[in-house]
């Protein structure tokens, strides 16, 4: 009679198998292979409720090799996730809810968004430090509302992509004890052999960061997985490393070989295959009744857990009624009663004031208030301004800590970042030099993809910033991010507007971009300008000519806004009519109302941009007849007006811009 753990496994196996054959698209060689660590994993180890997928205490589990998607889906349906059998049956097709890689929000039960390698691996770290932070802060008195492991699948390509390293040595560094991943080590990529590009010793590599490695040298010993991920689990002061030595494709004709990753094996090599495994030919998607319910049993082991998790939730509410309250509020991510009511307003006579150090006041205010609030740096919290007063560091001694230290790894910053959020909780936040955002940009993006509220501080916005030079100095970053989907990015124009973008990051789901400025800048009158309610809109009408109707619209975001000020007073000396306009959000800005857009850069009218970054995307907003300042090269090292000075960015380049578009617009009426 077969085993039923086996009959389990080839369940797991063959459902994704089936999967990828169906749709004649995917990656079948890892769920062949890695099928035997995700059974004992989910049957005998993860704590979880399919009834509820977003249960808080619920371990995480990451499959960072997304590429083998058709396995998780397996062991979501199986394990009685809102996940039909007819789902997987539509596997990469159009409306499933079972895309080709794992997409957070769209299939129950997944955490995270893979398939871009390395990246679930640092968001798994993020999780492990936001569970190891909650549990630190609400853990007392026998009340444990937070203890749960944060599991993950990992690849050969993981592990060869840079920003794995950076995050494996972050967490090495912070001893996230409750952190286990599971390495597919299987010795083939998508190229060929591993060994043509991978060579080294893994295993001592992440014995180097401190983590504790255990080996299987059997992917399909279920004795052995289950008693190294016991051995992890029992290690409390390091992240564990546990290299499985597994075989792509395992069954198959191409098992061992690149044909068996990423394309179906073919009718004739999975009816080997099955023949090999003692697997029926027939039907495809095969659940055994048996298999069916010893995975359902997941559904009241899941039920159970939470059931006492609740307990003792309402006991902690019934005690201690107000750090309930502040639990609850952060669970579900809501700010609580009062949070903004300390912001700072900043004075035209408080004297200029660079937007990174307006930023660190609007955190000083917020710090007391919003216990979620977590973050730090790359190595750079002192020049960014990212220090939350009051709260000690972040370490492997004190989980308690509010202000993190990720180190120069920006990549791994971000997706730990990303991972944090998806945690729930917390509201973090991150910070370097916005043209250090092209060393994060894939954890941008999936930011974005995923809808994470994290806020991601950018300082250092411009030429602005001097001496540092070109190799520091940002040109095309904010374009860049701009072009993300679902992201975001504010530059304000002083501090005022600086509080109004925090304002908008805390209370906007989604990732946002804090694009601040090194050098100092007016501050504008909040009693004379409609700052508050503008930046909310993304762009609105800082100043109107002293009298009569526009004739030109001046329209700039950060540190050129003051600059347009000055060109506007330039303008009506010699009696031009001139709008100024702030625009520090395009995409918030891009969601108003026709009508409201029309009102604030009215259609014909020309219209002049300014910002010390590429134009391209600005022709949207300055119409047939306007005229882009911007750059289209790389800065210099020198003083920081020196730069914006012989870089075109003074008082009379814009007077010329006007005059020239005028000249154009007057052209074009003649008849």
């Amino acid at each position: 009679m077969r085993d039923l753990d086996q009959t389990c496994v080839d369940t797991l196996r063959f459902l994704a198998v089936d999967s990828v054959e169906k749709a004649k698209s995917g990656h079948p060689g890892l769920p062949l292979g890695a099928a035997p660590m995700a059974y004992v994993l989910w049957d005998r180890f993860l704590r979880h409720n399919p009834a509820d997928p977003r249960w808080p205490n619920r371990d995480r589990f990451i499959l960072s090799a997304g590429h083998g998607s058709a396995l998780l889906y397996a062991l979501l349906h199986l394990t009685g996730y809102d996940l039909p059998l007819e789902e997987l049956q539509r596997f990469r097709q159009w409306g499933s809810r079972t895309p080709g890689h794992p997409e957070y929000g769209l299939t129950p039960g997944v955490e995270a968004t893979t398939g871009p390698l390395g990246q679930g691996f640092a968001m798994g770290v993020g999780m492990a430090i936001a569970e190891r932070h909650l549990a630190s802060v609400w853990n007392s008195d026998g009340a444990t509302l937070v203890d749960h492991c944060t599991y993950g699948i990992v690849s050969d390509g993981d592990l060869m992509e840079g920003m794995s390293a950076e995050a494996a040595s972050l967490a090495g560094t912070l001893g996230l004890g409750k952190l286990i991943y599971l390495y597919d080590d299987n010795h083939v990529s998508l190229e060929g052999p591993t060994s043509w590009a991978f060579t080294e010793d893994v295993a001592a590599r992440f014995a180097a960061y401190g983590w504790q490695v255990l080996r299987v040298p059997d992917g399909n010993d279920l004795v052995a997985i289950e008693a190294a991920i016991r051995e992890a689990r029992a290690e409390t002061r390091r992240p564990s490393l546990i290299c499985v030595r597994t075989h792509l494709g395992y069954g198959s004709p191409v098992q061992d070989t690149r044909e068996a990753h990423g394309q179906p094996l073919g009718p004739a090599n999975l009816r080997s295959t099955k023949e090999k495994l003692g697997w029926p030919l027939e039907p495809p998607f095969l659940i055994p009744d048996a298999a069916r319910a010893h995975f359902r049993e997941a559904v009241s082991r899941g039920v159970a857990w939470q059931r006492e998790w609740t307990s003792v939730r309402d006991r902690l509410l019934a005690t201690r009624p107000e750090l309930g309250r502040d639990i609850q509020e952060q669970l579900a991510g809501t700010l609580p009663a009062g949070w903004d009511a300390a912001l700072p307003v900043f004075r035209p006579a408080d004297g200029p004031i660079a937007t990174r150090e307006a930023s660190q006041k609007v955190l000083i205010a917020l710090a007391p208030r919003l216990p979620g609030l977590v973050g730090g740096a790359a190595d750079l919290s002192p020049s960014t301004n990212t220090v939350l007063p009051g709260s000690p560091d972040y370490s492997a001694t004190d989980p308690l800590g509010r202000n993190l230290h990720f180190g120069v790894r920006e990549h791994a910053m971000v997706a730990a970042l990303n991972g944090m959020a998806l945690h729930g909780g917390l509201i973090p936040y991150g910070a370097t030099f916005l043209v250090f955002s092209d060393y994060c940009r894939g954890a941008l993006r999936l930011a974005a993809l995923q809808r994470t509220h994290a806020i991601f501080v950018f300082t250092h916005d411009s030429i602005g910033m001097g001496e540092d030079g070109p190799t520091h100095q940002p040109i095309e970053q904010l374009v860049g991010l701009r072009a993300i989907p679902e992201f975001t990015v504010i530059r304000p124009a002083d501090a005022n507007e600086t509080v109004g973008a925090w304002r908008l990051a805390l209370e906007r789901r989604g990732p946002t971009a804090l694009v601040f400025s090194r050098q100092k800048l007016p501050v504008l009158d909040a009693g004379r300008f409609p700052i508050a309610a503008g930046v909310v809109r993304g762009g609105y009408v800082l100043s109107e000519p002293v009298s009569g109707p526009p004739q030109v619209v001046l329209v700039a975001t950060g540190s050129e806004v003051s600059l347009v000020l000055d060109a506007q007073a330039r303008l009506a000396e010699r009696g031009v009519r001139a709008r100024v306009v702030s625009l520090p959000c395009w995409n918030l800005f891009d969601e108003q109302s026709q009508a409201y857009r029309d009102s604030v850069l009215p259609p014909g009218m020309p219209a002049v941009s300014i910002e010390a970054g590429s134009t391209l995307g600005w022709s949207r907003y300055v119409g047939s007849y306007g005229e882009s300042i911007g750059l289209q090269r790389f800065g210099a090292s020198a003083p920081g007006p020196v730069v914006q000075k012989e870089l075109g960015f003074t008082v009379e380049h814009v007077v010329e811009a006007v005059d020239r578009v005028l000249a154009r617009r007057a052209a074009t009426a003649r008849p």
